[in-house]
């Protein structure tokens, strides 16, 4: 067995040392000898045990996957998703909606890894290509047919795809995040654009046709679909705290699902669905028992009032999801932060974004990582020009006092970390949920 986690390493295997984000396999050779590695992969290096020096093991390891694998796994149909905002819930709910058909779905994506039997969590969006392999193969050893995966920039940078062709290649949205890693939005779109060459020959493009980067995306055979002229056209689009209505191409479907961002995720739904020729009637009564990925637009009644936890961690996504329940309840508290050593240029719109759009606000830590958290708040509150918010640094009592501070019919947002159990701390990962939080104090 090949491995690239020197911890998961037994005695025979063989490790390769990949670089990284933010760590280098080769810092590990050693543990991965003491754990029983019969041989190492490495770039550069002398070891007592049988090694190997390659240009770049991540190129080595991917030919040694496609050379040995590939076969195993070229039957299974994948849906590869990528966007800025929307990824985690159009995978779930198609997900979802196939097993539903009894047609075998797993997922793969930012909740992690879930299959009818079991579900764990990964470490990326979209895993290493070892551990993206490993999952795949369970999937055709185990009957699957179909695998939704989200797709980031990231993973498409760093090549954790290289070799994996798709049938779907879906595009949700793209607005401003991860410009400390991309630096500008003309990259950021030519990563997510790789998906796309990376569709089989019959492959098929999903393209959000109101989104102003589809230009990088579409192509003469795209499936378009929006609220504008597309080939799947919303329209009659309303939504209220238990459950939206809209129609695609004048059908007419209900959801439990709140916004107008889950009509386009439901949407791209709706369009595989047409494609494996599921009939009117079956769609319309799929979507109205879909159910929101864990993390997203969790919701909680406490007394008149509502307590909405999600993953909203975008200007974009944080625009939207105060929009989307606007007119539902009289006053809209939200509770905010941004995350330490990522795209510092997102702070001030955020912070400007959550003071105009809700009538409170209560700036606090997200995932201030190695950075002071008060360093990230002064940068997300420094262009405001309101009095509407406070500061309170300590997460859980920021939460306390946005409870404390509903009266009757009011809501509070809880926006940043969605399903994350974890807080990193001056580097360290601390466990901490939103919802637990929530829960202790009603």
């Amino acid at each position: 067995m090949i491995r690239c986690d020197s911890r998961k390493v037994k005695k025979g295997d063989i490790f390769i040392a990949l670089r990284g984000i933010n760590d280098d396999g080769h810092k590990y050779v050693m543990d991965a000898i003491k754990n029983g590695a019969s041989k190492v992969i490495v770039e550069e290096g002398e070891y007592d045990t049988p090694y190997e020096v390659v240009s770049n093991t991540r190129e080595y390891l991917n030919k040694y996957l496609y050379d040995n694998y590939y076969e195993k796994i070229k039957n299974l149909k994948l849906i590869g998703v990528t966007g800025t905002n929307g990824k985690t819930t159009t995978c779930y709910l198609i997900y979802q909606a196939l097993n539903m058909l009894d047609i075998k779905c797993a997922y793969i994506g930012t909740l992690g890894f879930y299959n009818l039997e079991y579900n764990e969590k990964i470490n990326n969006t979209t895993p290493d290509i070892l551990d993206l392999y490993e999952m795949l193969l369970y999937c055709s050893y185990n009957g699957y047919k179909y695998v939704a995966m989200e797709v980031s920039s990231q993973g498409l940078y760093y090549n954790r795809l290289d070799n994996i062709l798709f049938d779907y290649a879906v595009f949700t949205n793209l607005t401003q995040d991860h410009l400390d890693f991309h630096k500008n939005m003309d990259n950021y779109a030519n990563e997510k654009k790789k998906l796309f060459k990376k569709l089989k020959d019959n492959g098929i493009s999903i393209i959000n046709n109101d989104d102003k980067y589809k230009d990088y995306f579409l192509d003469k055979d795209s499936i378009t679909y929006g609220f504008n002229d597309s080939n799947y056209i919303i329209s009659d689009y309303n939504s209220n705290i238990d459950n939206t209505s809209f129609k695609v191409n004048n059908i007419s479907y209900n959801t439990n699902l709140i916004g107008k961002h889950n009509v386009y995720n439901i949407t791209i739904l709706i369009i595989i669905l047409d494609l494996l020729e599921v009939d009117d009637n079956k769609k319309v009564e799929i979507v109205s028992k879909l159910k929101h990925a864990i993390g997203r637009m969790d919701t909680i009644k406490y007394k008149d009032n509502l307590i909405i936890i999600d993953y909203a961690h975008t200007p974009d996504a944080v625009e939207k999801i105060i929009n989307s329940v606007k007119g539902i309840g009289h006053n809209i508290i939200t509770i905010i932060g941004c995350g330490g050593n990522r795209d510092k240029l997102k702070r001030p719109i955020m912070g400007c974004i959550a003071s105009k759009y809700s009538d409170y606000v209560i700036f606090t830590s997200d995932n201030p990582r190695y950075e002071k958290p008060i360093d990230i708040i002064n940068d997300i509150i420094h262009i405001i020009d309101s009095n509407n918010y406070e500061i309170e640094e300590n997460r859980e009592k920021a939460i306390k006092k946005g409870i404390q501070k509903l009266d009757k019919n009011d809501i509070l947002l809880i926006l940043g970390k969605g399903h994350e159990d974890y807080q990193i701390i001056d580097g360290r990962k601390y466990h901490f949920n939103d919802m637990e939080v929530v829960l202790k104090y009603i």
